[in-house]
């Protein structure tokens, strides 16, 4: 009945935030209007000017498309200069018969340009078209690249989604400023290894960030949800609390920031990794896979074979009895608030570099999509929230073979409703009786 009943809470609030920022909110996937720098070019054949022919751009910001007017001309708003914007041309919404070519015989993907916005503010990203050719990546392939990054992406959610999870799990509360916490990560992260700003090394910086993320955990449980458990504030109240904090913290985060997207140092290399067939990956996305994975497997052996581990899904499952059965639930949450914190400034750094690039609203644009696993995978089951984050990270990147990149993250929340229809519990939820 309790968990029942929350999960028709957290369905409620999800659908109402997610009509709030599809109204309010600026999309993640393109700049902010008024963006001081700018990428142009032109595209023809012969002299001639082609029209619709559609490009991507990739960067600070996250990902925009555009495509040529009848001057084959194209241009796009940028946030910042001195980033690296990689500029790629659809080469099927070009007419038959042509395609991009490299002049030099040197370049295998001719209709990939690399630029950075000088000081002027503007840059130009121009490509040869000619009689050739196209090298067309097969849909297979195109599908396996896609699975891939949808695996990345559904890690580094699974991070964010446990600690969510577990926060539900022990407490009832609909945490909607865990955004916030993720937001806190990567904004530590660039304070302590940002050229501009303490410059530690990467390696000591970001676990100094994670520590620290998981210090505001414990602050926050101490200085607001601890005394607001012990008053029995009733969960509804709980939840709205959590969306004023998470609007706060939103703009606090706003005001030392700003608004432009700031990037953090590389931690390795930008090098091309080729794996399988046509998907490739980078060394970036190796290790934060392997992070995501190494902590995930710790977590989960912490979980299931340590006694606090044991604790905590001992709260999940029944509060009050685990509490009759002499297990300290105050003390339980406590830990889980800062497991939560940690996991969720882990979470924010590694999609820092997976965006990649730092805003101060970068938790929000993700938020629906840990709810949606977490509801997906089954209310207050942290595997269940890991399980639930592959498949929604996967379904976003999948699902943007199909539809336009802006509308994937929507693609997958449908999803998630038609699942839900089939199975309201979720994947490892328990059906519960109501009455």
């Amino acid at each position: 009945m309790r968990r029942t009943r929350f999960g028709a809470i957290v369905a409620l609030a999800t659908f109402l935030a997610a009509l709030f920022a599809s109204v309010l909110l600026p999309s993640a996937a393109h700049a902010a209007e008024g963006d001081p720098y700018s990428i142009s070019g032109n595209v023809k054949h012969d002299g001639e000017p082609l029209e619709g022919v559609a490009l991507s751009i990739d960067g600070a910001g996250g990902v925009q498309e555009v495509v040529t007017d009848a001057d084959g001309r194209w241009s796009v708003d940028v946030p910042e200069n001195d980033s690296v914007y990689v500029v790629t041309l659809d080469e099927s919404t070009l007419p038959d018969g042509i395609a991009v070519v490299d002049e030099s015989g040197e370049d295998e993907t001719p209709n990939v340009k690399e630029v950075t916005v000088g000081p002027g503010g503007i840059t130009a990203a121009n490509f040869f078209i000619g009689e050739a050719e196209r090298n067309v990546t097969g849909f297979l392939d195109q599908l396996m690249q896609r699975v891939f990054q949808g695996i990345n992406f559904g890690l580094m959610l699974g991070l964010a989604a446990v600690g969510l999870s577990l926060v539900f799990g022990t407490t009832g509360i609909s945490n909607f400023a865990h955004a916030e916490m993720v937001t806190f990560g990567a904004i530590t992260a660039l304070f302590l290894v940002g050229p501009a700003s303490l410059a530690l090394p990467v390696w000591l910086g970001i676990p100094i960030a994670i520590v620290l993320s998981a210090v505001l955990g414990f602050v926050l449980d101490v200085i607001i949800w601890r005394p607001l458990r012990r008053k029995g504030t009733g969960v509804v109240q709980l939840m709205i609390l959590s969306i004023g904090l998470s609007l706060a913290m939103r703009y606090v985060f706003q005001y030392f920031i700003g608004g432009d997207t700031q990037q953090l140092p590389a931690m390795v290399p930008a090098v091309s990794i080729p794996l399988f067939g046509a998907v490739t990956t980078t060394l970036n996305d190796l290790i934060s896979m392997g992070i995501s994975i190494v902590v995930i497997v710790a977590f989960a052996l912490w979980l299931t074979r340590s006694r606090l581990g044991k604790a905590t899904r001992a709260i999940s499952d029944n509060p009050s009895l685990a509490s009759a059965s002499g297990i300290d639930v105050d003390h339980v949450v406590r830990v889980v608030w800062i497991i939560s914190g940690a996991l969720a400034g882990l979470a924010g750094i590694l999609y820092a570099y997976y965006r990649p690039g730092i805003r101060w609203d970068m938790g929000a644009q993700i938020l629906l999509l840990v709810f949606a696993a977490v509801t997906l995978g089954g209310l207050g089951t942290a595997f269940g929230a890991l399980i639930g984050s592959l498949v929604i990270g996967v379904l976003t990147e999948a699902s943007s073979l199909w539809i336009p990149a802006d509308l994937r993250y929507a693609g997958a929340l449908i999803v998630l409703i038609i699942i839900l229809l089939v199975r309201p519990q979720g994947i490892l939820g328990r059906r519960e009786r109501i009455g």
